[in-house]
């Protein structure tokens, strides 16, 4: 019997694990895929990254999960007319493989238990004990007085639980090598509805150019991503001597009002699958906090399960509103966004 099972080791999960794991408590922490694992992400860290990770784990983020240039100063968005906005702070660019191997590296070493190669299929709760079958090797059961559900966007329990479909945006990227004329250490966001069905984008990662597109149809992704590519060359000069590796991807796709869904009895949600994700699919921070304060509602209200979510709504009720403010703010940079508008 674990005190809590936490599913997904991403930020939110590896925080949760972590925080849990160094008070005491006894915790699995079970991830569908190999460690370390591949995500499509940008892997930019904003300083509010930095900072929860200084706060949560101990320690600045280490440089063996990073990627050139170390250094990511910031966002510059070209809203639906062309018009360029700079957004300077201080961040990092990392590998998300590298970066979440060792987040859950860290819960592992204050305690918590790590499995990975392990998915969640289903979980039933009864008389106050969540009862969760895995499966590795071959399937088998694991009981808990609460579960945390960080699968992120695909999220298998959540859809059970809920019994209704998940909306998603479709992300289409590739890595390339050749050269363009942007700088380096920005990431390159472009909301022209001609460009994509969401938002297209441009980063390096250890030399490497990357080039992406969001659509709502899984179909247009292609068709976008040339669009996005002839006006890289255009406007930028962008020349691709070899494209080295293609991504296809999911991102929730955040409605009007940014709902976020806490939970189903002792399953709570945190990141992604709760519904927590900033504009330009910036999910790490939200994911880390809303970890953090649904273990901390556990820590607090153990024997209490309405105190439980009462504690995690308020005390994500600040990062929730930062999230519509910054949804409401892209909204005024483009049309596509404008439902999101406060």
């Amino acid at each position: 019997m674990y005190d809590v099972i936490v599913i997904g080791a991403g930020p939110a999960g590896s925080t949760a694990a972590k925080t849990l794991a160094t008070k005491g408590y006894k915790v699995l922490l079970v991830e569908k895929f190999k460690m370390p694992r591949y995500k499509s992400c940008s892997g930019q860290l904003i300083k509010k990254t930095m900072d929860l990770v200084q706060t949560y784990f101990g320690e600045a983020v280490p440089a063996s999960t990073m990627c050139a240039p170390t250094e990511n100063r910031g966002m510059i968005f070209t809203d639906d007319k062309g018009k360029s906005f700079r957004f300077e702070q201080d961040g990092l660019n990392v590998w998300r493989s590298s970066f979440d191997k060792w987040l859950a590296d860290k819960a592992a070493q204050s305690g918590a238990e790590v499995r990975d190669h392990t998915a969640a299929l289903s979980c039933v709760e009864e008389n106050g004990i969540v009862t969760v079958t895995l499966k590795g090797e071959q399937a088998y059961t694991e009981q808990a007085r609460y579960v945390i559900d960080c699968e992120g966007v695909v999220g298998t329990l959540k859809k059970k639980l809920l019994n209704r479909d998940l909306q998603y945006i479709t992300t289409y990227q590739t890595f390339n090598q050749g050269s363009i004329d942007l700088d380096y250490r920005f990431f390159h966001a472009y909301l022209q509805p001609e460009l994509s069905e969401y938002d297209a984008w441009f980063n390096v990662k250890d030399n490497q150019l990357v080039l992406g597109v969001s659509v709502k149809n899984s179909s247009n992704a292609e068709y976008y991503y040339s669009r996005f590519i002839a006006y890289m060359k255009e406007k930028h000069n962008l020349r691709i001597d070899k494209q080295l590796k293609v991504d296809k991807w999911l991102m929730p796709h955040i409605r009007p009002g940014c709902a976020i869904d806490y939970g189903v009895g002792r399953v709570l949600f945190a990141g992604e699958i709760a519904g927590f994700l900033n504009p330009m699919g910036e999910g790490i921070s939200a994911g880390m906090e809303s970890g953090y304060h649904a273990v901390n509602a556990i820590m607090q209200h153990f024997d209490d399960l309405d105190l439980v979510y009462a504690d995690y709504k308020a005390n994500t009720d600040a990062m929730h509103n930062y999230m519509k403010r910054q949804w409401s703010f892209v909204a005024g940079m483009a049309d596509t966004f404008k439902e999101m508008g406060l």
